[in-house]
């Protein structure tokens, strides 16, 4: 395979590093990562100043560009401008901490694959659950199998596939779930501070999301110590309500228009 390989945590991140290590001996592998953190950034891109990528080396066998912008401007750039092909398949992370629920909506690591299944590409973004992880190796060889799978099979135009993977020893691991997205928000709050001059700060924080019972929901199956894979649509029409919306009453007549 061809693989063009991201992530939100920068090109130095040990979750980049073992995807790169774990693929590079049987695929052709591109590197086009952020320069440094863009966590949660979500899917924004950059307008207002030039995008610069520099070819970086950390050792014999891994180099890539360092690119200074968010990881969707990323996927644009290594596609349009660095990338001499097209390639098969895109691969996002391996992010430390899990992106489940309405996390999704905040992710780079999703945001990533998300630009490239908008660009026509099949993408997979890869998160373990908590930040200090036990082994990425595994979770790397979990990734290219599923990538090699989703060549074989193919996605849905405008679909990719969010997994996440339980930050336990494989062995210990139950199974995988084909799962929905939750909606459990966490709870968020923000501590108010003073700087040396006197001025209002926040530190903003959440408690940990909360899932119901339902095995089939993403945070819920990767509490339980399994994988779960979750298919993300690009097309973020709600289908049912526009069923709905089209039968109000749309004439213009009783509007109250100034004249």
């Amino acid at each position: 395979m061809n693989i063009l390989l991201t992530n939100d945590d920068g090109i130095y991140a040990p979750g980049l590093q073992a995807l790169h290590q774990c693929l590079r001996s049987r695929h052709d592998v591109t590197v086009v990562a952020p320069d440094q953190e863009r966590s949660a950034v979500g899917h924004g891109i950059t307008l207002h100043h030039p995008l610069r990528a520099s070819k970086v080396a950390l050792n014999a066998h891994f180099q890539g560009y360092a690119v200074n912008g968010t990881p969707a401007d990323c996927i644009k750039l290594g596609m349009v401008a660095l990338l001499p092909t097209r390639p098969d398949l895109v691969l996002s992370g391996i992010n430390p901490g899990a992106n489940v629920g309405t996390n999704i909506h905040y992710s780079g690591t999703v945001a990533a694959a998300k630009e490239a299944a908008l660009l026509g590409l099949p993408a997979i973004a890869v998160s373990v659950q908590g930040l200090a992880v036990v082994n990425f190796d595994d979770a790397a060889a979990f990734a290219e199998s599923l990538a090699e799978r989703v060549l074989q099979q193919g996605l849905p135009q405008g679909t990719f596939l969010n997994v996440n993977i339980p930050n336990v020893p494989f062995r210990d691991i139950s199974g995988t779930v084909i799962s929905r997205q939750g909606t459990g928000r966490f709870d968020d709050r923000f501590e108010k501070r003073r700087d040396p001059r006197n001025r209002s700060y926040y530190w903003p924080g959440a408690d940990s999301q909360v899932f119901d019972d339902d095995p089939e929901v993403d945070g819920a199956a990767l509490q339980g110590n399994r994988i779960s894979i979750t298919p993300i649509k690009c097309d973020m029409t709600d289908y049912d309500a526009l069923e709905r919306l089209r039968c109000w009453r749309w004439d213009l007549a009783h509007v109250g228009f100034p004249e």
